[in-house]
């Protein structure tokens, strides 16, 4: 039987962190107590900027998922008879949590993920603060008892188990998005952190402990996504799957649920379009455009715009544009003066990306910013690279690299630019613009993706997000989001 664990509190691991310590997180958080994992050794968690060991978390056992989706199962019909209004109100102190220690989350973000601080207070914790009080007051006002349709009540009620698969981009995020949303539905919920950047996982864990969650509303088990992620997905008792990552992983989630029907959402990659037509401002477009792809977590987005399709009679200009651009992107570590991107996330990462800015050289596509050199000799990191004179069936253009790197593909025609964005196994993101919004917004709704920003349009974290194609099904954030966890149910009275 498991004993009591360590527990990793964001103070302690913060302590640890700036003493040039190795945080101790290798318990797991099960039906409310920290215990020590049942499996042996732990996975050492490495600094992005200085390629030194930081942390150390729990490797996670078959045992230990057994043990947290009991724990899940035990707490589910309580949790989901609590009514909506009070489930929402551990949402609401969970984000008034957060933001009372939004600089330290946001520190600890960056030493995590590599994010600089600026851009880790407002994407890797603005987002998911802003989820915890968004699904908190939805949780109060959604119409759980339903409609009459004739003579059937027709109601909305917890899908059950829910497990949640997060990745290591977005860690604090991915996570807000999933458990939020199911909570205010009445699940409960067992959590596989990435153990790529863990660190924001636990925590959020402690946030959740501390704010009173009934034991076995939420667990979470770290581990390797062959052990603990294939453990959670082939168990009996977890009723959905909600995942964010790679296809080659969503393949394979897919395969396990089939056997048993399971419900699965799945977010997974994007080779997304900026779609620039004739008559557009090239400088808003480019430079926005780059803000979206290289600029947003050093190109670790799904949605990150990375493939400018262009009209060739003004390639040489938006070259010139983009190349300044880049050269804007100041590169370092997050608590450097001035930074505006930072390293990838691990070496994994970084040899991936250099992989794939040898193949576009190799492919003779024309390299107008960066490269494989980057000037730093610790940590990983890559320099904004921008491709020109790509053509779409170049793996740079087919395959997402998620990193620093842009291709620019030219067009002589608007059908051809429409049909160029959309060539791609993937729909999850896009942008288009134009000199007249309605024309953007025409040749918008002919882009195969589940979301496209307009001339520039702000992202709205409270609208559905999701993909088309191999982008995934299912969609997460806004009312589309809760609704994912729950089932519909007809009454015949």
């Amino acid at each position: 039987m498991a004993t009591t664990g360590v527990k990793p509190t964001l103070e302690g691991m913060l302590k640890s962190l700036r003493l040039g310590d190795v945080v101790d997180a290798t318990s797991v958080y099960i039906n409310g107590a920290w215990t020590t994992s049942d499996a042996p050794g732990s996975i050492d968690v490495m600094s992005p900027a200085t390629e030194e060991v930081i942390a150390r978390v729990a490797s996670g056992s078959p045992r230990d998922v057994d043990r947290a989706v009991a724990a899940a199962k035990a707490a589910l019909p309580a949790w989901a008879l609590t009514p909506a209004v009070e489930r929402g109100a551990y949402l609401t102190k969970i984000q008034g949590v957060m933001l009372e220690h939004l600089g330290d989350f946001a520190e600890l973000a960056s030493r995590d993920v590599g994010s600089p601080a600026k851009a880790s207070k407002r994407m890797q914790l603005g987002l998911p603060i802003f989820n915890f009080g968004f699904y908190g007051d939805l949780a109060g006002t959604y119409n759980f008892d339903g409609e009459m349709i004739g003579n059937s009540l027709v109601t909305k009620e917890a899908v059950g188990v829910v497990a949640c698969i997060t990745p290591w981009n977005f860690p604090a995020h991915q996570i807000a998005l999933k458990v939020a949303a199911a909570w205010a539905a009445g699940c409960t919920v067992v959590v596989k952190p990435s153990e790529v950047a863990p660190l924001l996982a636990y925590a959020m864990a402690e946030v959740f402990d501390q704010v009173g969650l009934p034991p076995g509303v939420f667990n979470m088990v770290s581990g390797e996504g062959s052990v603990v992620g294939e453990a959670l997905v082939s168990h009996d008792d977890v009723d959905m799957i909600s995942f964010t990552g790679s296809i080659r992983a969503g393949r394979r989630i897919s395969e396990l649920a089939s056997g048993a029907l399971k419900r699965v959402s799945l977010e997974l990659g994007g080779k997304s379009a900026n779609v620039i037509l004739e008559g557009a401002d090239l400088d808003a477009a480019v430079v926005s455009g780059l803000k979206n792809s290289i600029g947003l977590n050093t190109g670790q987005a799904c949605t990150a715009l990375t493939r400018f399709v262009v009209p060739r009679s003004v390639l040489r200009d938006v070259e010139a544009i983009a190349a300044d651009q880049a050269s804007r992107f100041t590169m370092g570590a997050w608590d450097e003066e001035g930074v505006v991107i930072g390293p990838l996330v691990s070496k994994v990462q970084y040899d991936k990306v250099r992989g794939y800015i040898q193949k576009g050289l190799d492919e003779g596509a024309r390299l107008i910013a960066g490269g494989l050199d980057s000037d730093r000799t610790t940590g990983y990191f890559v320099a904004p690279t921008i491709f020109s004179d790509v053509s779409n069936d170049m793996a740079i253009a087919r395959e997402e690299i998620f990193g620093p790197v842009v291709c620019i593909i030219p067009y002589d025609s608007e059908e051809e630019a429409i049909a160029l964005a959309n060539d791609t196994i993937y729909g999850l993101g896009g942008a288009v613009w134009a000199g007249d919004q309605n024309h953007a917004l025409a040749v918008a709704k002919k882009i195969r993706t589940g979301q496209v920003f307009v001339n520039g349009g702000d992202f709205n974290p409270a609208a559905p997000f999701g993909g088309f194609k191999q982008s995934g099904h299912g969609r997460e954030a806004g009312i589309a989001g809760i609704e994912e966890f729950l089932e519909t149910k007809a009454m015949h009275l």
